[in-house]
């Protein structure tokens, strides 16, 4: 199921599993399997009981950085307005994700 129509426009879910599919020989299905697999490591990594990191097989590898709480602030001056003060709220415990790329990815965009 290769794509013949625009190059440009990305790739859909269905587009993507047709083209592993011919690469492969595998089924449809077995490869819908595999990729709902990838999808649950990845969840399970990246989720509050896992290591916070996970590679994904020298393509990517995505990390979850936890920031700690920060207290509420009042009196605080403000840098665009010296002559002005203001209160700064609290923020709650987040967590952001980060996606680095690694080397065969960044050896593919070069081409």
């Amino acid at each position: 199921m290769a794509r013949t129509a625009d190059p440009l426009k990305p790739l859909t879910k269905r587009e993507l599993l047709g083209n592993i599919v011919t690469a492969t020989g595998l089924k449809r299905k077995q490869v819908a399997a595999v990729l709902e697999a990838l999808v649950v490591e990845v969840k399970k990594s990246l989720g509050n009981e896992g290591p916070g990191v996970i590679k994904v097989h020298d393509l990517v590898k995505i990390e979850r950085k936890t920031f700690a709480a920060r207290p509420a602030r009042t009196s605080v001056p403000n840098p665009f307005r010296p002559d002005d003060v203001r209160d700064i709220t609290a923020k709650p415990t987040y967590s952001k994700i980060k996606v680095r790329t690694l080397k065969l990815l960044r050896a593919m965009a070069e081409w």
